[in-house]
């Protein structure tokens, strides 16, 4: 089992800049592919970034060049940030951090909100 905690959300006035984390722990040794994903409001979940175990990085259109998504491995625990700058009221939207594992299993964290004011 696998668990994630995000932190950092907040209210921004738009052009700033925010970084999210996410620490993992848990089975963290089994955890593969890791990624961010937000829920506008009234919108769908959608994929925001993805790093996967050889930190290939994978990211959304929209956030490409803005965003950058990272992990670092402790001993114990995984943390996976996302460094997002020049942000936009339309990246206003629940932030969850997502990780995989090498049983096909999936996690999700609680969500932190991120609002950006124009």
């Amino acid at each position: 089992q696998v668990q994630l905690v995000e932190s950092g959300g907040g209210v921004v006035q738009a052009g700033g800049s925010l970084t999210l984390s996410c620490a993992a722990s848990g089975s963290v040794f089994s955890i593969t592919t890791m990624g961010w994903y937000r829920q506008p409001p009234g919108k769908q979940r959608e994929l925001v970034a993805t790093i996967t175990l050889g930190s290939t990085t994978n990211y959304a259109d929209s956030v490409k060049g803005r965003f950058t998504i990272s992990r670092d491995r402790a001993k114990n625990t995984i943390t996976l940030y996302l460094q997002m700058s020049t942000l936009k009221p339309e990246d206003t939207a629940v932030y969850y951090c997502n990780a995989d594992d090498w049983a096909s299993s999936n996690y999700w964290g609680q969500g932190t909100q991120v609002t950006v004011s124009s």
